[in-house]
């Protein structure tokens, strides 16, 4: 297994895996559509290889995961340069391998290059999993986001 940066032509596959993430994410609550967008992920993943912001891991040449990231670009001065994971993914078949912790490192490693003193993530609240996955990775909650459902005219 590999840790790299992908290449341009790789975007397609890159949004089939993203693509991938964000249907499993629907049964932790996520409220992204997934196939709807592929088009503005793929646009979002091709900017992301061309910053060099997007690694991927390769098991016998193909890609089975990716993480991309970013340094925060926030409306107000803070006293820290924040890194943010945005999405790590892992095909399912793969997990467990060292694969996502692998990802991750690479991850944080490339954020402190890019002088962040903080590396930040989201998981769904539901998705137990990938809390436990970041906690070993020494990960702790930093803020909470609440939600409620409303009853409108457009509710199912």
């Amino acid at each position: 297994m590999r840790i790299e940066s992908p290449t341009l032509d790789e975007t397609e596959v890159i949004a089939d895996l993203w693509v991938e993430l964000a249907r499993g994410q629907q049964r932790f609550g996520s409220h992204l559509a997934s196939e709807t967008n592929r088009g503005r992920i793929a646009e979002t993943i091709g900017r992301y290889i061309a910053d060099d912001t997007l690694l991927v891991a390769r098991s016998e040449g193909r890609i089975v995961g990716f993480a991309m990231f970013a340094i925060e670009r926030r409306l107000y001065a803070t006293e820290t340069t924040r890194g943010i994971v945005h999405n790590l993914f892992v095909i399912p078949e793969k997990r467990s391998e060292g694969i996502g912790t692998a990802l991750m490192e690479a991850a944080e490693v490339a954020l402190t290059e890019r002088d962040a003193d903080v590396i930040g993530l989201e998981t769904l609240a539901a998705n137990d999993g990938a809390r436990r996955f970041y906690a070993s990775l020494d990960y702790e909650p930093h803020r909470v986001e609440l939600e409620k459902r409303v009853e409108t005219d457009n509710s199912p």
